[in-house]
């Protein structure tokens, strides 16, 4: 089989950017999932992944499928690494993988029939840049006659967390395989029996198709799929940047995934075997293995972050993500243990998976740290509660630069703003005046009010909140360059 080189094939990433953030909770919430956060190294795992598609020249911008409530952090997070993507498409809801792909292959069809997209998590940690585009172009060269590519990982372990990928023989490491069959997550038992053998591999979630190749299969595969996909991307609405799904078509979409709509169904599939390390980060042990695998862990098997403290303890992990906490562990033993500022996990090693149960009794519980992050993310920056009192509040507020929040009014509190970095731009009632670090402004009740960073790094400031309700649903917007009326 030839194998199509980068040299003449443009391949258009699409990456997938949802997620309900439950695995790895505290660090991961429903409302800022694990691809956005910094578990390891200088960039999210969503960055990451969008490096990882920009280092060969064939390679198009990137297509960014994501939830509506975070299209501005994907944004802020292509902007920090300096990446312009194709477009953003913001689903209404989540409707799981497989529209997400129909939608992205719709959208790219529309703009170029012969297109060839590669469409990967963002979630995943995959450092080896040249063996991915490897693997890539191995995979470019088995698109002949239909055939939709996914990729392998080897395992080294009786993971049960993982897909697999039946294949008829792993040993062509230089050739793509011909699939036999998905199989599920297994018990410890037979994921045991699979690694005897040489020809399963994790399911790395990763695929490589003609988009024309994958709409096809859509038609015979998952038919009643198209119509409303098609009609969510036909009407999609421009909106500062993202391209708005529409909302009606997109909710009569099944709820599944391409494995299940799609891959399963198809009989013209091959695998390329990922040779190099992957790991899906998807629970702590695994956090704790990719630290360990990457020399972060002592002679006892011990990780500590910045503010973590071991005495005498042994494959443990200790990670403290809050300023002001300091977390020490004594005698411990397979132990982990994560600390935020509202919410500290500990929990056997072993029970690592098992992190989701405990997020499923929070919400049943109401509790806001199921599913709120401490930093509630705006499209200008974060805000997070210092301290929250009947009558008052106190926040740290950091503004990026050029960014400004709506012109609004509140009736129920007053505000205090004191800058401690940077520069603010403050507009009350008819007065504009600029801020500077260890000024302050009071913003009385009912007055109409802007903040604004003029500068070009971020401005910090604290706010003091007084008043007889102080919920942030207590807010009048008169002008939002955001136009977060449409939500």
């Amino acid at each position: 089989m030839h194998e199509k080189s980068f040299s003449t094939a443009s391949v258009y990433p699409v990456i997938l950017c949802g997620g309900s953030g439950t695995r790895l909770w505290p660090v991961s919430r429903e409302s800022y999932p694990k691809q956005f956060a910094q578990l390891s190294g200088s960039e999210s795992l969503f960055q990451s992944t969008l490096l990882r598609m920009s280092q060969a020249a064939q390679y198009k911008p990137p297509l960014v499928v994501s939830n509506c409530d975070f299209r501005f952090i994907v944004t802020q997070q292509l902007d920090a690494i300096g990446i312009e993507a194709e477009a953003v498409l913001v689903e209404p809801e989540g409707r799981n993988t497989a529209p997400a792909v129909l939608a992205a292959a719709l959208f790219l069809h529309a703009k170029d029939p012969d297109a060839i997209m590669l469409v990967a998590p963002s979630d995943h940690k995959l450092p080896d840049v040249s063996c991915f585009n490897e693997a890539v172009a191995k995979g470019l060269g088995a698109l002949d006659g239909g055939t939709l590519v996914t990729f392998g990982v080897e395992p080294d372990r009786p993971e049960t967390g993982y897909g697999y990928l039946e294949v008829d023989t792993a040993k062509e490491a230089n050739a793509a395989l011909a699939l036999k069959r998905f199989v599920e997550k297994p018990n410890a038992e037979a994921a045991s029996k699979m690694l005897m053998q040489d020809n399963y591999l994790w399911n790395a979630g990763i695929f490589l198709f003609k988009v024309k190749d994958i709409i096809a299969a859509f038609e015979t595969c998952a038919g009643a799929m198209i119509e409303p996909v098609q009609q969510a991307v036909t009407e999609a609405q421009a909106d500062l940047g993202f391209l708005r799904l529409a909302p009606e078509p997109w909710a009569q979409a099944e709820n599944i995934s391409i494995d299940y709509a799609v891959m399963e169904k198809w009989s013209s599939l091959a695998v390329v075997p990922l040779k190099t390390h992957w790991n899906d980060l998807g629970d702590w042990n695994a956090i704790l293995r990719e630290a360990t695998r990457d020399g972060e862990a002592d002679s006892n098997g011990v990780v500590t972050s910045a503010r973590a403290t071991a005495i005498d303890c042994e494959n443990t992990m200790l990670r403290s993500d809050s300023e002001a906490l300091e977390v020490v562990g004594i005698g411990l033993t397979d132990v982990i243990a994560v600390a935020m500022n509202d919410a500290v996990l500990v929990a056997s090693k072993d029970r690592a998976q098992d992190v989701k149960l405990a997020v499923t009794e929070l919400k049943e519980r109401k509790i806001k740290q199921a599913t709120e992050f401490p930093k509630d993310h705006r499209p200008w920056g974060w805000f997070e509660s210092l301290v929250v009192g009947d009558r008052f509040q106190v926040k740290r507020i950091l503004v990026h630069p050029g960014a400004s929040l709506s012109l609004q009014s509140h009736f129920h509190r007053s505000e205090h703003w004191i800058v401690v970095e940077g520069t603010a731009q403050v507009t009350v009632d008819d007065e504009v005046k600029l801020v500077t670090e260890n000024e302050s402004i009071y913003v009385p009740l009912g007055a109409v009010h802007r903040m604004e960073n003029p500068g070009k790094v971020p401005m910090v400031l604290i706010e003091v909140q007084t008043g007889t309700y102080v919920g942030e649903d207590d807010i009048i917007r008169y002008e939002d360059v955001y136009a977060r009326d449409k939500v």
